[in-house]
């Protein structure tokens, strides 16, 4: 009884910030991670055939050259609509039958400031964290020094969240 409290308090706690609400609390065996891994690879294919993980077409896109990139991004956030507003009309739950909960946000002027700093490093480096190991997979070894950093910021950000502004 007392974990179940323990977990709701956290649930509630997760939803006032970015943290994941919509944590399975079903176990499976270890092989069931390789799917994961199966969607990744694929996932990694189309952004390397799209030339979405290409530095050149990342910088056409920060130099207002191309309308390349912007045609991803803007096809993805209309994607990513439908999807949320279908999933809230239908109820639609994961394929094992737990609900989606999607949680409402507010506005902090953190999310300018993190936002900034994410688009300077993108257009600095070249690379977004999505692509990263695609781009490190078709070659472009020098990427290990982005992933690096990108997991440095993600620990120091782990590290200071609870003294930053949310």
């Amino acid at each position: 009884m007392q974990q179940n409290t323990d977990i709701e308090k956290d649930l509630q706690l997760r939803e006032l910030d970015a943290m994941c609400v919509n944590e399975s609390r079903l176990e499976h065996k270890w092989y069931h991670n390789w799917k994961y891994l199966i969607v990744g690879i694929l996932f990694g294919i189309v952004f390397v055939k799209a030339e979405v993980v290409s530095w050149f077409r990342i910088q056409e896109m920060f130099r207002l050259q191309s309308f390349h990139m912007f045609g991803i991004i803007g096809s993805a956030v209309v994607v990513g609509m439908i999807s949320v507003f279908l999933i809230k009309k239908f109820n639609i739950k994961t394929i094992y039958g737990e609900p989606i909960k999607i949680a409402p946000k507010e506005f902090n002027k953190g999310q300018i400031y993190g936002g900034l700093i994410f688009g300077f490093g993108w257009a600095i480096t070249g690379a977004c964290p999505g692509p990263l190991f695609a781009q490190i997979g078709t070659g472009a070894t020098v990427i290990a020094i982005t992933l690096l950093s990108a997991i440095a910021g993600t620990w120091v950000y782990g590290f200071l969240r609870e003294k930053l502004p949310h």
